[in-house]
Formats: C-alpha cells, structure tokens, sequence
C-alpha cells in the first residue's frame, strides 16, 4: 500500500517529468523549424564574359540569360544563391576543388566533361556559325588560306580545328573568349568566326557592326547546354526537377525569349 504522501511525491514527479519533456520536444521542433526554414547558401559559378549567356554590366553586375536561369532555379529549390566569375578554362578545375556548388556558363554537354562532372539535363540548345564580312571576301564552301577564330574550349573551336586547321592553307586562332575573337575580326585579324548563333547574334546588334553577318548556313552540332556539378552530387537531381517545372510553367520559355528574340 503507498502512504499518501509517497503518492503526492510521486504524482509531482511526474508532472515534473511531464513538463520537462514538453519542454524539450518544443525546443526541438523549434530547432527542426529553424533548420527547415533557413535557405541553402550555393556559389555557382560563370564566365561573364560570355553575351547573353552570361556578362558583366558597367555596374559590375554578372548579368545574361544564364544567370536569370538560375535564379529561377534557386527560386524552385529554395536555395540562396551567391553568383561568382571565373574564367572560362579554370571553371571545371576550380568546381572539382570545391571552390563552387556547380556551374552554369553556356557550357555544353560533352563526353570528355562528364568524365570529369555530371550535367544537369539540358536547359538550352545551341547551333554554331560563321560570322564574317557581308562582303563576299569569305566563302564558307570554299575556305582556304584564311585564319579562322573562335573560343578556346568550345564545341565551335573543335569543330574548326578538327577540320581546317593546318589545311588548304587555313590556320586555326582560338582565343579566350569570343568577345577578343570579335575584336580581331573587325580588326582584320582573323577573316571569319566561328561562334554559337546566339553570341554571334548578340553581336551584331551592337552599333559598328553592320557590315558583318552569319554567313552560310547554320550547323547543328548537337550542343546542349547543361549546369555542371560534382560527380554524385545530390544538386544534378535537385537541378533537373526544377528545369523540368520552368520547362512545364513556361518560364524557360519566357526567360529565352527575353535574352534571344
């Protein structure tokens, strides 16, 4: 038999017991709301010096059709999402180091790239082509003794090297970045350019530019563009759900048409 007074004890322990553990529970769902409610921090990375995937604005600024992409992204996997520049041949090495989360530079989908990264799927589709002088000085059926530019590193430059470096008179000049390659053609220094429709497109409508077109017809290379991550790492999934809602919502679609039509 309990005294009485074993039974108050005992009854005040308990409630003791009681409030101590709805204490508890209630600072750890606190914690658990904190947690889920706080955004992921992620760097990704770009060249901005690629228009109008990506640049850099008079205000310093990375700005480009890239950088409104992810930012929808990040809006879809409620992750903050911190911009960075890098220039283009250290992107892959500086991802591999852990300097960034991923990258997202007009980057294209090659088998030599995903021995070293996985792609997210595709988020833009390119073609390349010939930029030159209106004038009828390049042909691009008959190219020969004419030193060609493009981008170090690309789909176009592989392209041009492969088929017309060190032949019928032809040399190959790649540069860093498509905007020198520009500079050099209107310089005279290199006769056409080989470059993605689009950033040869951005070009032309810059004032100065008139006498230069695309010329020939344009070559579909099977480029797809796609966000670059570590091997393995969980953002690819993460990455491909939420391009596929923007392709589904129509908000692709609507970042595309502002940055190319």
């Amino acid at each position: 038999m309990i005294k009485p007074f074993a039974t108050l004890a005992i009854a005040c322990l308990a409630l003791v017991g009681c409030s101590q553990s709805k204490d508890e529970t209630a600072t750890s769902e606190s914690k658990q709301t904190a947690e889920t409610t706080e955004q992921r921090e992620l760097i990704i990375a770009t060249e901005a010096a690629y228009p109008p995937f990506n640049d850099t604005d008079p205000s310093g600024n990375i700005v480009g059709f890239d950088v409104d992409v992810i930012n929808a992204i990040c809006a879809e996997i409620q992750a903050k999402c911190q911009i960075v520049a890098q220039d283009w041949d250290g992107l892959i090495p500086s991802l591999l180091m852990g300097k960034y989360d991923a990258i997202i530079a007009g980057m294209s989908i090659t088998p030599e790239r995903q021995a070293q990264v996985d792609f997210s799927e595709p988020y833009f589709s390119n073609t390349i082509a010939w930029l030159a002088k209106k004038d009828g000085s390049f042909d691009p059926n008959n190219i020969t003794d004419k030193v060609l530019g493009g981008q170090r590193s690309t789909t176009g430059a592989a392209y041009i090297s492969e088929k017309y470096d060190g032949k019928d008179g032809n040399r190959v000049q790649l540069y860093d970045t498509y905007t020198n390659a520009y500079l050099d053609l209107k310089a005279g220094r290199n006769q056409a350019v080989m470059a993605e429709k689009a950033s040869a497109s951005d070009w032309l409508k810059q004032a100065g530019n008139e006498e230069f077109g695309l010329v020939g017809e344009e070559i579909n290379n099977n480029d797809n563009l796609g966000i670059a991550v570590r091997k393995g790492d969980a953002l690819k999934a993460q990455f491909d759900a939420a391009l596929a809602t923007l392709k589904q919502t129509g908000k692709l679609a609507e970042i595309e048409k502002a940055h190319f039509q």
